[in-house]
């Protein structure tokens, strides 16, 4: 695994060319770390990229054409060896995975993923490129799973903190019940004019899946209610994670294009929840932002 990095007066980023994985975004200009370490104690990654899929299938394996093929939770992406590209442009790092035998044999669809960064000022922005060079329709998820200190001090506790989830009224949200499927639905957080406060018990139960574009913006904030991430994004649902019961210092905010299977789901992949459809030779682009304040 190399390390690379991006780098101007106000941030330097680190990616991990595994996974095209984000592993750190230092503020010079506040002499701060704001993405979280993957200290194993609480949870080994940083900010890993999920594809072909977003969280659990159930029964752990999916059907396509009359196969099943068995699948780990968030796909292979994020544990495979990326190659970055070398016409990457000045402020940008590009890195790009094939499709190989070994991806072919549980996910029957040839593909390149192309996973961009690029810096500037005070703003990273996450650029995704999913490409179909097969002749048929392929099927597939992508999301984003970065975890952000929270808090940012050692001194301060994250129950002074607060989620900004930029909305008006409450927030509407399913969990997972059981082996990772979502089974808990239309679950309700009260919120003081979008902001949600960080309760000791708000993982509990695992992450809270938030559908229905009830926002595209979503914020921490330290005690004194400064903002100091803002994740944004066009993604049709988002998750918000930290680990249960473990008391972890930071919180992931999560734009996906898909989602774990529910309890009940007996489907093919074609009926997956938010699954997206990509046609022969055709090319998916989305993009979000962090924001350092």
């Amino acid at each position: 695994m190399k390390e690379f990095y991006l780098e101007n007066d106000c941030l330097k980023v680190t990616i991990f060319s595994k996974g095209a994985e984000l592993a750190s975004i230092y503020d010079k200009e506040k002499e701060r770390e704001l993405l979280w370490n993957g200290d194993e104690k609480y949870w080994p990654r940083r900010a890993p990229v999920l594809f072909p899929f977003v969280g659990i299938v159930n029964h752990k394996q999916y059907k396509y054409e009359g196969t099943s093929y068995p699948m780990t939770q968030h796909g292979f992406a994020r544990d495979m060896e990326f190659e970055c590209l070398p016409d990457s442009r000045e402020g940008q790092l590009w890195f790009r995975l094939h499709s190989d035998e070994t991806t072919l044999e549980k996910y029957p669809f040839p593909f390149i993923l192309d996973i961009g960064y690029e810096l500037t000022e005070r703003e990273l922005k996450v650029l995704w490129k999913v490409s179909n060079p097969g002749e048929d329709i392929m099927y597939f998820s992508i999301g984003a799973h970065p975890g952000f200190m929270c808090p940012v001090k050692s001194d301060e506790k994250q129950t002074d903190y607060f989620i900004d989830l930029h909305m008006d009224g409450n927030l509407s949200y399913n969990l997972i019940s059981h082996d990772g499927l979502v089974g808990i639905y239309n679950e309700t957080l009260s919120l003081d004019k979008g902001l949600l406060p960080i309760d000791a018990h708000l993982f509990d139960r695992d992450a809270l899946i938030v559908e229905g574009g009830q926002t595209h913006e979503v914020s921490l904030l330290n005690g004194k209610k400064e903002p100091y991430i803002t994740v944004a994004f066009d993604a049709p649902l988002f998750g918000l994670w930290s680990p249960a019961g473990k008391n972890a210092p930071f919180v992931c905010i999560e734009p996906w294009y898909g989602r774990c299977d529910a309890e009940d789901f007996e489907g093919t992949l074609e009926e997956r929840a938010y699954e997206q459809k990509l046609d022969p030779k055709e090319t998916f682009e989305k993009s979000y932002m962090i924001k350092i304040h």
